[in-house]
């Protein structure tokens, strides 16, 4: 397919907004590992740039944080001061502060191309998607916030709504991402569809399915069942937990914060799919060596799976009590280089 050229300024635009979303999960990660989604009450979306200003704007939004919070005030932080509450409310603040930047950061210079005639067709056809899918991830944010306030059969916000909000965000990043190397014009290596076959599309699935797991961690919490590796301590315990016939049912994955059985298998699929997929990143790995253009990117991928494994383990034994902010963020974040390693050993794999 034959598509028109785009002028390298465009693309260093295009580059410039990935490392934004890339930023904006991260900070995403933060957030929720803080347990800051839900100090910020209302979704005012030109009211809300600016935060309190005065003692006793903060103290207002102290007490509404306490009334619409709930359980997660008074399981958590029902010894909070004020003080603590700032430290909370400015992750959530820049969390939302930086989704509106992007928005400047991406329409001033989109005005620009566009008036000048720099955008061709097939591009302004695919910034329209991915204008599309940050709105949505938008929407799904407050959409995940809202079900944790007012809401007293949870501590955190609602562990599916939370996927649901990552899986957009990754999908914009990979998306993104995609754009990016067409405008660059990224060039395809001959014959490689012929050695590798379908495993580039194996593997970016499984790296998608290991994400929503990962989300489903973290938003359950799920961490905290067994903070062990590699052995299970006491590992009857925690497999009587997995085979419990009484916590089968709608219930459990309902209302899941209750229910160790859920938690536990979440974190053993995460495990287990972590494992599949460093076996299948390393059989792709020795598929790739064959050929001589893609060794570099054999050589990324591989290193970048093996950081996020190690990354996985040191997450899950640090998670006493709670989980650990900064392994929890690297972790997310090394897991969205993983995922655009194999989005691009996908794209430079394909037919044309």
């Amino acid at each position: 397919m034959t598509r028109e050229n785009v002028h390298p300024s465009v693309s260093r635009w295009l580059f410039v907004g990935l490392i934004l979303v890339f930023i904006q999960v991260a900070i995403g990660g933060i957030t929720r590992l803080t347990d800051s989604g839900l100090s910020i009450t209302e979704w005012a979306i030109i009211q809300g740039t600016i935060p309190p200003l005065s003692l006793e704007e903060w103290e207002e939004a102290f007490e509404m944080y306490k009334e619409a919070a709930g359980k997660q005030f008074m399981s958590l932080h029902a010894d909070m001061t004020l003080g603590e509450f700032k430290v909370i409310f400015f992750w959530e603040y820049f969390h939302r502060l930086w989704a509106r930047m992007m928005g400047i950061v991406f329409l001033v210079p989109f005005l620009v191309f566009w008036r000048r005639k720099m955008i061709p067709p097939w591009l302004m056809k695919r910034l329209g998607v991915v204008i599309l899918l940050a709105s949505t991830a938008a929407v799904f944010g407050w959409i995940m916030v809202a079900s944790g306030l007012n809401d007293d059969r949870r501590t955190w916000v609602s562990a599916y709504k939370l996927v649901a909000h990552l899986i957009i965000a990754t999908s914009l990043f990979g998306y993104l991402f995609w754009t990016w190397l067409l405008a660059k014009g990224q060039r395809i290596v001959s014959d490689s569809k012929a050695i590798l076959g379908n495993l580039p599309v194996y593997a970016v699935l499984l790296v998608l399915v290991q994400i929503i797991l990962g989300g489903l961690m973290a938003g359950m919490k799920a961490g905290l069942v067994h903070p062990h590796y590699p052995v299970f301590v006491n590992g009857q315990a925690f497999f009587s937990t997995l085979f419990d016939r009484n916590e089968i049912g709608t219930n459990s994955f309902i209302d899941y914060e209750g229910s160790a059985f859920v938690k536990a298998w979440v974190q053993i699929l995460h495990r287990g799919f972590a494992i599949l997929l460093l076996i299948t990143i390393f059989y792709l790995y020795k598929r790739m060596w064959k050929i001589e253009k893609m060794r570099r990117s054999a050589v990324n991928v591989l290193g970048v799976v093996v950081v996020q494994y190690v990354l996985g383990i040191v997450t899950v034994i640090g998670s006493i009590g709670k989980i650990p902010v900064a392994w929890g963020v690297l972790h997310q974040g090394v897991a969205l280089i993983l995922w655009i390693n194999l989005l691009f050993i996908y794209f430079i794999s394909r037919k044309d």
